[in-house]
């Protein structure tokens, strides 16, 4: 038999229109004259028992006073710990926990249950007994994240997402104005997608979990479709599996994803009994949308820690002894490397401001620039809308705008010329590419901004070399991404002609065998 479903309450809840917030309430509860404490305690009572005896029902299947005994244990024992000093900000939640706990510490003890025969209901409590867990296995990332959340991001995650409530009365629970909370619920939102985030990474069984912890995100924020290499691991993986679908929850999903990582038990049924739902839904999707589509603020970028890279050595030749690699190296920094794997004279008259090599990786280092162009998409790399701090960098047909032109350094930074002081830097967004500060001398972000051109002009990040810059799709308007360097024609990044001078670093493009990173000249092998 299935858990009943308790008929859904007037709307708005009344209790709520004492004008105080809940942590006010809570601190008449926790002292003063008696007087205080009774009308505090009525109050709090009254804003939250309809809700609260809701889930009583769903957790017992069973809607007789059993259900208003719990429910009046559960009060009880959240107001005793708010005489303690807990905060009276997030009640709701709090409640509602300690309801299905009440039940599941009173269906395991013989001596209630045998006098309150509705706790034995297989459908009710006595199955929370059975069951193994109360949260799913795959909502564990979400209550982490959501439990790590302060009082008041909880708060307004809760009563906007779950209950469905007008984002005025969650202001008002809170004692603050509509706009405060506006700003309060999409940095929870936020908050929480962060702290699922970071919840992957930490508890990631595997090494690729946690590398792909980088691939994962971004996409599904930005509506992009994952990288092949991130959906061949999605389906050996269980575990990042479940982060991505949590992680799809954002779409205008979010109160299923909290209900279920919060109560686990008979969220479904506590969604489907909430006033106002039904109504809002619509319009919550749609601004879940716009929220998805607008392009992240600079804080978001910060969306995951930075993991630290560890730069993988790269064979040259087998055999080949240290002064000929050193060789190699040299004439790979000086543009002479061809695709017979001999020197090209062409190849060396680029290197002294001559002609060019069909194919190179011309990137100057003089004061001009270059496009630079993706050899399988035939689209340019270009930074969208105004180079600043954070801008996004994606495909565009190529053109004479400033905004395609760029300058590889001698200590391997790849600078716009459009912006000086900006640099592509591959660290800052987990794994998806934008403009950044360029740094100097010795920074923390040092290998973030700076890159390896090897032979067929890949452009390999030196916090870890064993990717490379690449795009999210051959289309205009495609990301700059990083991905796992497999020496495909989507990793590999030509020049215009002629845009090489002296002191460029010129590279062929196909025919070359497979080389280490080569560094600009000047820069030490």
């Amino acid at each position: 038999m299935l858990t009943p479903r308790p008929p859904r309450p007037p709307y708005p809840p009344p209790g709520g229109d004492s004008g105080q917030s809940d942590e006010s309430l809570a601190a008449g509860v926790r002292g003063g004259p008696d007087g205080e404490v009774a009308e505090s305690t009525a109050l709090l009572i009254a804003r939250h028992w309809r809700s609260v005896h809701a889930y009583a029902v769903i957790c017992l299947a069973s809607s007789g006073s059993v259900a208003a005994m719990v429910t009046g244990a559960a009060f009880h024992q959240v107001f005793d710990r708010l005489k303690l000093g807990e905060q009276g900000t997030a009640l709701r939640p709090r409640l509602l926990v300690t309801v299905r706990d009440t039940a599941l510490l009173w269906s395991g003890t013989e001596r209630i249950s045998g006098v309150l025969p509705a706790l034995g209901k297989p459908s009710g409590a006595r199955g929370m007994r059975a069951a193994k867990t109360l949260v799913p296995e795959n909502r564990v990332l979400a209550e982490r994240a959501y439990q790590g959340l302060s009082s008041v991001d909880r708060a307004v995650l809760w009563h906007v997402e779950v209950e469905a409530e007008p984002l005025g009365l969650a202001a008002a629970l809170l004692g603050v104005d509509a706009d405060t909370a506006a700003a309060a619920l999409d940095q929870a939102r936020d908050k929480l997608r962060e702290g699922l985030v970071r919840a992957h990474r930490e508890l990631a069984p595997s090494r690729d979990c946690r590398f792909y912890n980088r691939l994962l995100d971004v996409p599904l924020r930005r509506g992009a479709q994952l990288l092949p290499d991130v959906r061949r691991h999605l389906d050996a993986c269980r575990y990042c599996r479940a982060a991505a679908e949590q992680l799809g929850h954002f779409d205008g999903r979010l109160g299923a994803l909290l209900a279920e990582a919060v109560l686990g038990w008979g969220a479904g049924r506590y969604l489907e009994s909430r006033p106002g739902r039904s109504r809002q839904q619509s319009a919550r999707l749609r601004g879940a949308a716009r929220h998805r589509g607008g392009r992240p603020r600079r804080a978001a970028l910060r969306l995951l820690d930075r993991l630290p890279g560890t730069r993988s050595s790269r064979t040259l030749l087998t055999g080949v002894g240290l002064a000929s690699a050193g060789l190699l190296t040299t004439l790979l920094a000086a543009g002479m490397w061809s695709d017979d794997g001999g020197a090209d004279p062409a190849a060396s008259t680029s290197a002294s401001g001559g002609g060019t090599v069909p194919g190179s990786a011309h990137l100057p280092t003089a004061p001009g620039g270059t496009r630079l162009r993706n050899a399988a998409a035939d689209l340019c790399l270009a930074v969208e809308g105004t180079p600043r701090d954070g801008a996004p960098l994606s495909l565009a047909a190529c053109s004479a705008n400033p905004a395609q032109q760029w300058r590889y350094e001698d200590d391997g930074q790849l600078r716009s010329t459009a912006e000086p002081r900006l640099c592509v830097d591959s660290h800052a967004d987990a794994g998806v590419v934008v403009l950044g500060a360029c740094t100097e001398g010795a920074d923390a972000r040092t290998d973030d901004v700076r890159y390896d051109l090897t032979a067929q002009g890949e452009l390999l990040p030196r916090w870890d070399a064993d990717l490379a810059l690449t795009t999210a799709g051959r289309n205009a308007g495609a990301d700059l991404v990083v991905k796992v360097r497999d020496g495909t024609p989507g990793q590999r990044w030509l020049t215009d002609a002629g845009a090489a001078r002296r002191g460029s670093l010129s590279v062929s493009g196909t025919g070359g065998p497979a080389a280490r990173p080569a560094r600009a000249p000047g820069h030490d092998a």
